[in-house]
């Protein structure tokens, strides 16, 4: 579809009397990006006149979503829930206005529209917009889930699976509602594929026999939609030969790499793993990249990484050897309980001003010192 004034104004003629609330939501969906697209094509040589219709196109956009959400009785669900996700995050201009996010949510989950009766639940779960409402909030949940939200089944499965809100734990109803979200999984929603592939690999109470390939396939699918945890668990697998799994250096980083790049922050150690000690004919070794993947862990707040973090600076890998700058991470490190940055804390108090010597650990050098996750 083109993205230019001309296109805008035809459109218009056309859209203009239609009866149908999904044509017209349609055309308030494509104001929004020929607002953006138009502006962005414009604006190099003409920012004043650019700036001005992108604003346009962006308030006529929101007169549509709004005529078609609040209109004589029932409205337009779709319409309303995208409303109420604008006016709830304060999108497209909108003032930001949880209660009347709340109350369109609720409308259109009156009418059975299941993406707005899961965020319904939501709020009521967190008191955003409306009173905190656990048994409301399980209520929806249910309805939601019911009318096919994948996210709901999802999200029934963990508060069964853990006893939430109120709810008796009930892993086999867990697993019942686990995998109707598996079968509905996609990039948006991998969650329920990892969460079973969790539960093969480690069975709570029976309710589940455990299976390493079942459990390996389910990570797989889920790390093929982008979902980062999945990705660490296939990467640990090929590093150490788990879930029937070879070792397989190459895959192990390559899993590694992907959650990393998403921000995964024990993919990031794990990286890092790779780095400090290399692997012959797949990843060079490279100090200073070891380096830059562990503090990228341990700002997060990585516990594990913080200690890495730690090491490096004291032994001088991938940066230069500070004592000072080892003491402050090994500090963070110990807060959150990690023993091993405790014990060097004390080490270095006793030793004084003294540092390690710098050396190239082995691999099972590096996985004692705590740099590499086992």
């Amino acid at each position: 579809m083109p993205y230019n004034r001309a296109f805008v104004d035809d459109y218009r003629t056309r859209v203009k009397g239609d009866p149908d609330p999904e044509a017209q939501f349609a055309y308030a969906r494509y104001l929004i990006t020929a607002a953006k697209k138009i502006f962005t094509d414009e604006s190099p040589t003409n920012p004043k006149s650019a700036h001005k219709y992108r604003d346009a196109l962006l308030t006529e956009s929101i007169k549509v979503i709004k005529k078609l959400a609040m209109q004589a009785k029932p409205g337009y669900c779709e319409a309303q829930f995208f409303l109420a996700n604008c006016l709830g995050s304060g999108a497209l201009g909108l003032q930001t206005d949880q209660q009347k996010a709340y109350d369109l949510y609720l409308t259109a989950a009156k009418r059975n529209h299941g993406p707005s009766t899961y965020r319904a639940a939501v709020c009521n779960e967190l008191g955003v917009g409306t009173k905190k409402d656990i048994a409301r909030s399980c209520e929806l949940y249910r309805k939601a889930a019911t009318l096919g939200e994948t996210a709901a089944m999802y999200k029934i499965g963990v508060i069964l699976l853990n006893g939430l809100l109120g709810v008796n734990r009930n892993a086999k109803d867990a697993i019942i509602w686990f995998n109707r979200a598996a079968q509905q999984a996609d990039e948006d929603n991998p969650h329920a594929l990892h969460e079973l592939a969790l539960l093969y690999e480690h069975p709570v109470a029976g309710a589940l026999t455990q299976d390493d390939k079942v459990a390996y396939e389910l990570f797989s699918q889920a790390a093929h939609y982008g979902y980062a945890p999945s990705q660490f668990k296939l990467g640990t697998a090929y590093e150490y030969g788990n879930l029937t799994c070879p070792v397989d250096p190459r895959r192990s980083i390559a899993w590694y790499t992907r959650a990393a790049e998403k921000g995964h922050a024990e993919a990031e150690l794990a990286l890092s793993g790779w780095y400090l000690t290399g692997s012959e004919g797949v990843l060079k070794q490279s100090d200073s990249e070891a380096f830059l993947w562990a503090r990228r862990a341990a700002n997060q707040g990585q516990a594990n990484a913080e200690y890495a973090v730690g090491y490096y600076s004291e032994v001088g890998i991938g940066v230069k050897q500070d004592l000072e700058l080892a003491k402050k991470w090994y500090t963070r490190a110990a807060q959150k309980g990690n023993q091993r940055a405790s014990q060097r804390l004390i080490e270095l108090k006793r030793l004084g001003n003294q540092r390690k010597n710098g050396g190239r650990p082995t691999r099972q050098q590096a996985r004692d010192e705590g740099c590499i996750i086992s």
